[in-house]
């Protein structure tokens, strides 16, 4: 019996150092601090860049920078840091679209042809505003076909989200980044801003990296033409940091933004979908936002890469645990683009913190 007893009591302080550790100075660490702090600092298949904050219920668990906002000048990265989001915008148009769904001015089911008068192709009459929003419109360019009939499948689509940029736009009467950055500042996300093109930008720099050699993107010379940007800005041209998408993430999904049953429409789904940055599985695509609900702790989340940054960003509403990460580089290879974002997100969900 007192055999089977000392069995028991290794057992729980075994798990017990798991769980917490004690750095140099004689502080507790937790299991995730320990295994994301070594993560970030290994380059064996491609080195970190950026910032890391993870808060639960309002109180920072982590929060990390590491790295540099500019390589040239080794200027250290800075939590303020303004990056680029990329697709983690869309999340922003898809609210937009359910604010003005609130107010009686789009009706989900009904096809874009009515909100989109001038638009010409024959698929306006069966493609829906639902559809755009989960992608599941088969729209891969505003000049081609479908490649699906609407409703049947999956296939992301940057075009789709340019589309709801210029439905808010005709609903609003008002420019797609004015109403954007009414939310923003109505929020009080005080360094949240679409980018407009060529005007300047309080931006860290972005790199393009293969092979460990870091070229640094300059927007200025990618040959951008600015109708193609207004159209891509609901789709992956807003500004941010991760003090203000803590600020978005923690209102949207608390209630403070949308109505109940509005944000239920956003973050249920009928479509499933692949992404590396989720672990390349058959994940929920709602409005804007993939659902990860395969086991038993539901994520809310989605990603986002190009121009020289990449993103993940994700909620776990269980345990009101938001993980909100940013590089200012983005690796060419597509299997290591998001590894750290990825590798992150596993530790996260495997730590103390939601077991």
């Amino acid at each position: 019996m007192k055999h089977i007893y000392l069995q028991l009591l290794f057992g729980i302080l075994l798990s017990c150092s798991n769980v917490n550790k004690n750095n140099n100075n004689g502080k507790l660490i937790n299991d995730y601090t320990i295994k994301i702090d070594s993560l970030i600092q290994t380059t064996s298949l491609r080195s970190f860049n950026g910032v890391i904050l993870i808060k639960q219920k309002d109180k920072t668990k982590y929060s990390k920078v590491y790295g540099y906002s500019n390589f040239e000048n080794k200027t250290p990265i800075s939590i303020k840091d303004n990056f680029r989001i990329q697709s983690n915008s869309k999340q922003i148009t898809a609210v937009l679209i359910l604010r003005e769904v609130e107010k009686g001015k789009i009706d989900l089911k009904s096809p874009i042809k009515k909100y989109l008068p001038d638009l010409g192709q024959t698929w306006v009459n069966t493609v829906t505003v639902h559809q755009l929003l989960n992608m599941s419109s088969g729209i891969i360019g505003i000049d081609k076909p479908l490649i699906f009939e609407p409703g049947t499948n999956y296939k992301y689509s940057n075009p789709a989200y340019g589309l709801l940029g210029r439905i808010i736009e005709n609903v609003t009467e008002k420019k797609y980044i004015d109403v954007a950055n009414a939310l923003f500042k109505e929020l009080k996300m005080t360094n949240t801003y679409c980018y407009e093109i060529y005007k300047k930008s309080q931006l860290l720099n972005g790199y393009r990296v293969s092979d460990e050699k870091f070229e640094l993107v300059k927007f200025n010379e990618l040959g951008i033409f600015k109708e193609w940007w207004k159209s891509f800005i609901p789709a992956g041209g807003i500004i941010s940091n991760v003090n203000d998408l803590n600020i978005w993430d923690t209102k949207l999904h608390n209630g403070k933004i949308l109505k109940p049953e509005t944000y239920d429409l956003m973050t249920n789904y009928n479509i499933i979908g692949k992404h590396s940055a989720f672990g390349n599985k058959e994940i929920g695509y709602g409005y804007g936002v993939r659902i990860d609900d395969n086991k038993s702790i539901k994520i809310i989340g989605h990603a986002g890469k190009g121009l020289g940054f990449t993103s993940i960003k994700f909620y776990i509403p269980e345990k009101d645990i938001n993980v909100i990460v940013l590089e200012n580089i983005y690796n060419e290879d597509t299997n290591l683009v998001y590894y750290f974002e990825n590798e992150i997100r596993k530790i996260v969900l495997n730590s103390s913190l939601v077991k």
